[in-house]
């Protein structure tokens, strides 16, 4: 099945938020940005929008596409679109405890052990201005 994601990179002093998934059987256990699934006759743009504010109760203005991800995972082929935050407001909290059980900042050059590989290798991919990645294709 193909799934199409929207992710969003919230950076400040140089470091970046990250929520640790619990209780969904994808990535549980595992650090990814804010983000999650398109709804129908949604735009990419808003979906970020909407899921960043579901999920850590910031308000995102301006958006930046900086990458796209391709991603063969067990039976499903994902796409995923990583939009950087120009500005956003609010401070950021756990607004779905039932879905994951950390929200925090964290320096690119140390991010966690359980990081989603999707991540370290879209922040390795918008560092090298590299606008289209794929993982796990042989």
């Amino acid at each position: 099945m193909l799934i199409l994601f929207v992710s969003v990179i919230l950076e400040k002093e140089n470091k970046v938020l990250l929520m640790r998934r619990s209780n969904t059987g994808v990535h549980d256990g595992k650090y990814v940005f804010p983000g999650g699934h398109i709804d129908e006759g949604e735009t990419l743009e808003e979906a970020a929008k909407r899921e960043v504010l579901e999920e850590v109760g910031i308000g995102v203005g301006v958006l930046k596409l900086v990458h796209v991800i391709h991603i063969n995972e067990a039976d499903d082929e994902l796409v995923g679109f990583i939009f950087k935050a120009e500005n956003w407001e609010g401070e950021p909290r756990n607004m779905e405890p039932e879905k994951c059980d950390q929200v925090d900042w964290f320096g690119f050059e140390n991010l966690p052990e359980k990081t989603a590989p999707y991540l370290i290798q879209t922040i390795q991919g918008v560092r090298n201005a590299q606008f289209y990645s794929e993982l796990d294709w042989n």
